[in-house]
């Protein structure tokens, strides 16, 4: 994606632009792209507050005991309390991501990198509970669902270079900086989010490419699932992930819909990625639970059986690479690159 000048610098110096004959931006046009940018902040910004305050709810809730590390029984409030926390980061997160991601890479990061994107490229992290190296919400969430992994998820990741197995803290040395280090980098990289949503760093073409990327990243993260590669993989509420997606997306779409439905082909355009949207949501409605159903053991992305695509996993398999793919006529995905065409947005095709 391009990085570009931000849109609100632009109002500020062009306030009195009018039709260009020759297709170039209206006056019309930087009244919707000021409206965009405002909706944006405005929407995001209560789902980075909440980040940012579960963020601290969850390191204020993380025990520390005196000569002990975490005990199932004795800290069972505590560790309930973290895992309330860690939920309610993740649905704040995964609602806004498609539109931070792309503007504040570094920050998306640090937050919600998996573990291999940490330790890939030779850099073990062997000390669980730092504020380095492996951070973020996964890291969390790898110690904090440990008990609750899948045992294929164990497997698939012992497997990787530099790996280190999860557990829970041992020791009281361990409690303290799993608190003190790791949580705390946690409310530090979501602040710095929180102080940085600001209108001057919203641009719009590449939050609308976010948007785009992030429906693609549906198909990558029901496809990492058949790999036990899935992001929400220790939780196991990749499903709900997907679920707090669309509804990020939609939601930031909506903002560019009375934009879109002044142009000529608008109406129809939108029609396409409301109906796509509908389908897929309908879809993620049809299974129970916040986990992605288990791939059959005889699944393959690249030539899926028939008999496998029955399946529950085949089925959501299916509808989200309808949805996603830019070359089926009607599909989010394609709706939305036609979208960003038809407001002058430049984007990247996937």
């Amino acid at each position: 994606m391009k990085s570009t000048t931000p849109l609100i610098a632009l109002l500020l110096l062009s306030p009195a632009c009018s039709s260009d004959d020759d297709g170039g931006t209206t006056g019309g046009d930087l009244e919707y792209q000021e409206q965009v940018v405002t909706g944006m902040h405005s929407a995001l910004l209560t789902d980075v507050k909440a980040l940012h305050d579960a963020a601290v709810e969850l390191q204020a809730a993380a025990p520390a005991p005196t000569g002990r590390g975490w005990n199932e029984t004795m800290d069972a409030a505590a560790i309930s309390a973290m895992t309330d926390a860690w939920l309610d980061a993740r649905k704040a997160y995964e609602r806004t991501e498609g539109a931070l991601a792309p503007l504040f890479p570094q920050i998306d990061t640090l937050i919600d990198a998996r573990y291999e994107d940490f330790i890939e490229d030779g850099n073990p992290d062997t000390n669980l509970f730092d504020g380095e190296g492996v951070t973020g919400m996964h890291a969390i969430e790898r110690i904090l669902f440990v008990s609750d992994t899948p045992a294929t998820v164990v497997t698939a990741e012992a497997s990787l270079p530099g790996y280190t197995p999860a557990a829970w803290p041992a020791t009281q040395a361990e409690a303290a900086a799993f608190k003190n280090e790791l949580a705390a980098q946690l409310v530090t990289d979501t602040k710095s989010l929180l102080d940085q949503w600001q209108p001057t760093e919203i641009d719009l073409d590449l939050a609308f490419n976010g948007l785009i990327s992030l429906m693609n990243e549906q198909r990558e993260k029901v496809n990492k699932a058949a790999s036990e590669e899935e992001e929400s993989r220790y939780a196991q509420r990749t499903l709900a992930d997907l679920r707090d997606n669309l509804a990020g997306t939609q939601r930031a779409y909506a903002l560019f819909q009375g934009w879109l439905k002044t142009k000529p082909n608008g109406a129809a355009i939108d029609a396409d990625i409301l109906a796509s949207f509908a389908d897929l949501e309908t879809t993620y409605a049809g299974f129970p639970g916040d986990a992605i159903p288990a791939p059959p053991a005889t699944w393959s992305a690249e030539t899926p059986s028939a008999a496998d695509l029955q399946t529950q996993f085949g089925r959501l398999y299916s509808a989200v690479q309808a949805a996603v793919d830019p070359n089926e006529a009607g599909s989010a995905v394609d709706g939305m690159n036609r979208a960003a065409v038809e407001l002058g947005l430049e984007f990247v095709e996937e």
